[in-house]
C-alpha cells in the first residue's frame, strides 16, 4: 500500500480516475492529494465510516474530490 499522499488517493480513486489523475502533471496531483486529506480530516461523517472502514472512507473522500474536479 502506497505511503505518500498522491500513492494513497490514486489508490483510493474508482478505476475510471485513477489513469485521468495519474496521468496529469504530478503539481496537479499533489493538489487533488491535499484536497483529498482535507476532506478526510475536515469531514466528521467520513471519520464514522472511517471507524467501520477506512477504505470505504477513503474511497468516499475521492469521490467527492473529483465529482468536483470541473
Amino acid at each position: 500500500m502506497p505511503t505518500d499522499p498522491v500513492g494513497r488517493f490514486l489508490a483510493a480513486l474508482e478505476p475510471q480516475y485513477r489513469e485521468d489523475v495519474g496521468n496529469r502533471p504530478r503539481e496537479e496531483q499533489d493538489r487533488l492529494a491535499a484536497a483529498w486529506e482535507e476532506e478526510l480530516a475536515s469531514d466528521d461523517e467520513l471519520d464514522t465510516l472511517d471507524e467501520l472502514s477506512p477504505p470505504a472512507a477513503e474511497a468516499e473522500a475521492a469521490r467527492r474530490v473529483m465529482d468536483r474536479e470541473p
